[in-house]
């Protein structure tokens, strides 16, 4: 079997060429955890969402409605399995590592998502991610469509919806369920690793951010912000030619972006002699 940078290198090519390209997004995920845990067994991990589909089934499957069968699930993984948004430690990027997730019951609404989508879809459910703004959720198709927010294990009604875009979007706008669109498979693992990326860059582990950079690449080749992002953290390692390359090229791309005249005094800097001591 191909090492998991190669599976996933194959993935991104396949998104590159179709956005919607069909993904086992759980395995993709994964495979994006594999770069910060070296030996990770993906098949087992995939086998571990198995189980929860095969705990949930009896009462899932069994309840006469759509609204019984979800609430049937949210119990199963919120009650039952535990599963929970991590508010007291949300910048922690075991949050965004998905057999961490797994492991520890606990997670981002992007990866609480994506266990509910799995389960789900291992029950042949009618569920689908949808990218809304600032927070990620879950939509259960049906005769009247539920909203699932998989973070604070809840279901969302209109007036909660309006309220989070609100505050994702800091002032206040007409809310409707046109804002509930289903993400592609290519924006789920960017907005996945970027999550990932910002979080190890806070935690001051620029090897990891540079990981997520590179798969971020992968994924958006030559998006000016992705080259930028990955010049500053080979700055950052001492990396000094492939950030020079990095910065110079994001700076032929995008010469009019905001932040064009930050990243020319960083360039600048990384073209000064070094002061030995």
């Amino acid at each position: 079997m191909a090492a998991p940078e190669d599976r996933f290198a194959a993935l991104a090519r396949a998104l590159v060429a179709d956005p919607a390209h069909p993904v086992d997004l759980a395995e993709a995920a994964l495979l994006v955890a594999a770069d910060h845990r070296p030996g990770l067994d993906v098949s087992a991990q995939l086998a571990r969402l198995d189980a929860l589909a095969d705990g949930a089934r009896p009462t899932v499957l069994a309840a006469w409605s759509d609204a019984a069968r979800v609430e049937a699930l949210n119990r199963f993984l919120f009650q039952h399995e535990g599963f929970r948004g991590n508010t007291e430690a949300y910048e922690d990027p075991r949050n965004s590592l998905f057999d961490c997730v797994l492991e520890r019951r606990t997670g981002l609404p992007i990866t609480l998502s994506l266990v509910y989508l799995e389960v789900g879809r291992r029950l042949g459910l009618p569920v689908e991610g949808i990218g809304f703004p600032g927070h990620f959720l879950v939509r259960w198709r049906g005769r009247a469509d539920v909203v699932v927010d998989a973070f604070h294990g809840r279901i969302l009604d209109d007036r909660a919806l309006a309220a989070m875009l609100r505050s994702a979007l800091g002032r206040d706008v007409p809310f409707s369920r046109m804002e509930l669109r289903p993400i592609a498979p290519r924006d789920f693992l960017v907005r996945l690793v970027s999550n990932l990326k910002r979080h190890t860059a806070l935690a001051g582990d620029f090897e990891a951010t540079l990981r997520c950079c590179e798969r971020l690449l992968q994924l958006r080749p030559d998006d000016p912000e992705e080259l930028r992002d990955r010049g500053l953290v080979l700055a950052q390692l001492e990396c000094v030619e492939p950030a020079r390359d990095d910065l110079a090229r994001f700076l032929a791309l995008a010469p009019d972006h905001p932040s064009a005249p930050a990243v020319q005094a960083r360039l600048h800097e990384l073209h000064r002699p070094r002061v030995l001591h």
